[in-house]
């Protein structure tokens, strides 16, 4: 059976969320730049629309895809939230979705203040719900698709039609790269759901399914241990990489300030564990929504969106 989530199973999901937001509280003065920081600086957000005015606290709400247990993604985003609660003078909390269906119904219904996800979902933030991206994770992101190096069959992608790879499952970026690929449902490859690009690239070894969809730099670090064991038959669009987006009810000054606060050295500590996760370590550094402009084409076939 075709591993996609079905369109009603969505909407029972996102029909049962409880939306969370806040409301804007007054501004306090952040960190001042780096050495050699630049921020690129916006003209305020536009009105508010009223499905973004959720509640009436005062909480700013940081989340992200819920790509970790709750333990691990507490530690990772928990310190950046407690720092840019000073950086702005207002409390910011990270709020855990426990899933993929909890996340995307609160996505699209305005609840998250800053988020860091995909580049397809920032994408969609700021075509749909009013958010500017401010920092990405630095290079380029390239998905390829995979089959062992002894496979003369398979040469081109429009074959993986009915047959196995070995993805993680919708909405997950590398998956939908392939699966955007096919315009009919009726001849679609089949995913085979396996979490972690490690487990992916050795499912597709183990011939668990006949083709396997990772990142290239993900490749390139397994096949250093490996030697070559693959063949490239398909190389996805040349994208940029995760990163970090903030809604409307952060006005364009606190925006900027929460920008510049993460390029600092203290921001750096604060956010050591999700660069080290996400970014190889590197310094994240300052984007705009132009640079994400179209990608939210990705999901177009995901409930929802």
């Amino acid at each position: 059976m075709h591993s996609r989530i079905s369109g009603f199973a969505r909407l029972a999901v996102a029909l049962s969320v409880i939306l969370v937001a806040g409301s804007v509280a007054a501004e306090s003065d952040g960190p001042a730049a780096s050495p050699g920081t630049k921020v690129a600086f916006r003209a305020p957000p536009a009105s508010i629309n009223p499905a973004f005015q959720l509640t009436d606290n005062h909480e700013i709400v940081l989340s992200a895809a819920p790509r970790e247990e709750e333990a691990e993604s507490n530690s990772i985003y928990g310190p950046v939230a407690e720092y840019l609660s000073k950086v702005i003078g207002k409390p910011v909390v990270y709020r855990y979705p426990g899933n993929w269906g909890v996340y995307q119904g609160l996505m699209q219904k305005g609840a998250y203040d800053l988020v860091f996800d995909g580049p397809h979902f920032n994408s969609w933030r700021a075509e749909r719900s009013q958010h500017h991206v401010l920092l990405k994770v630095p290079g380029d992101h390239v998905f390829v698709v995979l089959v062992k190096k002894d496979n003369d069959r398979l040469r081109e992608l429009k074959q993986l039609a009915g047959r196995t790879v070995c993805a993680h499952a919708p909405p997950n970026l590398g998956t939908l790269t392939i699966l955007n690929e096919f315009d009919n449902p009726a001849r679609q490859p089949l995913i085979v759901n396996v979490d972690g690009w490690h487990n992916i690239y050795n499912g597709l070894l183990a011939d668990k399914c006949v083709s396997a969809v990772i990142p290239l730099a993900k490749l390139e670090q397994f096949e250093k241990e490996t030697g070559r064991q693959t063949k490239i038959m398909f190389r996805g669009a040349t994208l940029p990489d995760n990163a970090l987006s903030a809604g409307p009810r952060l006005s364009a000054a606190e925006q900027d300030k929460i920008a510049i606060a993460l390029l600092t050295p203290e921001g750096q500590r604060a956010t050591a564990r999700l660069r080290e996760k996400y970014a190889r370590g590197k310094q994240f550094v300052t984007t705009n929504n132009k640079e994400f402009a179209g990608l939210s084409t990705y999901l177009k076939n995901e409930w929802g969106y």
